[in-house]
C-alpha cells in the first residue's frame, strides 16, 4: 500500500515551478544568441516563475514554505559536510544544504533574468525596460552582455552542482529524488 510506506511532501505546483524553473532556463540558455524572441520569452517565462515561487514559499504547502528549508549558514556547511562523509541525516523536505541550493538558483537565475531585461533593453532598444534605456550610452551595452552572460554561466554551475547533490543525496539515502519530484512522494521513514 503506497499511502502506509510514502508520504506526499512536494505539492503540484512546487514541482510544476521546480520542471518550469529548468525548463526554461535551458531554453534560454540554449538559445542564447541565435533565436533572441525565443531566449527573451524563456527569460519572461522565467522570471514569471520564480516570481511565483518566491510566493508560495511565504505562503505555500509545508515543505514548499521557506521556513521549513532555509537554515543559517552554518548548518548548511555542516550538513554538506556530513554529506562529503557519507553520513548526512535524511529529510523529508529539503535538507540543509538543498535549501541554501534553492536559494542561491533562485537569486542567480533572478538576478541573470533581471540582467537580461536590461540588456534586451539597452541593447535592442525591446521589452519592458526599453524607454527607460533608451538614452543609455551604447559603451554600456558590452558590459552588460558580458555579465548577463557571467551570471547565466553561473546559474549553469549551481544547476550542476544542485544534480550533484540531488546525485549524492539520493545514493547516500537510497531513494530516487528525481523521482519524488515528479511524483511528490517520498519514502515515510529511513530504511
Amino acid at each position: 500500500m503506497q499511502q502506509s510506506r510514502t508520504v506526499k511532501i512536494w505539492d503540484p505546483l512546487v514541482r510544476l515551478l521546480h520542471w518550469g524553473l529548468a525548463a526554461s532556463f535551458l531554453i534560454a540558455y540554449l538559445s542564447e544568441d541565435d533565436r533572441l524572441t525565443l531566449h527573451s520569452y524563456a527569460g519572461y517565462l522565467l522570471l514569471g516563475l520564480i516570481t511565483l515561487r518566491l510566493v508560495w514559499g511565504l505562503i505555500g504547502s509545508r515543505h514548499a514554505r521557506f521556513q521549513d528549508f532555509v537554515t543559517p549558514p552554518t548548518q548548511a556547511l555542516a550538513y554538506l559536510g556530513d554529506a562529503l562523509r557519507l553520513r548526512a541525516s535524511r529529510y523529508l523536505g529539503h535538507n540543509p544544504a538543498g535549501g541554501a541550493m534553492v536559494l542561491a538558483l533562485l537569486l542567480c537565475l533572478s538576478l541573470t533574468g533581471l540582467s537580461g531585461l536590461v540588456l534586451f533593453g539597452a541593447a535592442e532598444f525591446s521589452g519592458p525596460l526599453a524607454e527607460t534605456l533608451r538614452g543609455l550610452p551604447p559603451r554600456w551595452v558590452e558590459p552588460l552582455e558580458e555579465a548577463h552572460e557571467l551570471l547565466a554561466n553561473l546559474s549553469l554551475l549551481l544547476v550542476v552542482l544542485h544534480l550533484g547533490g540531488v546525485a549524492l543525496a539520493s545514493l547516500q539515502h537510497r531513494e530516487n529524488l528525481v523521482r519524488a519530484m515528479f511524483t511528490g512522494y517520498k519514502r515515510r521513514e529511513a530504511e
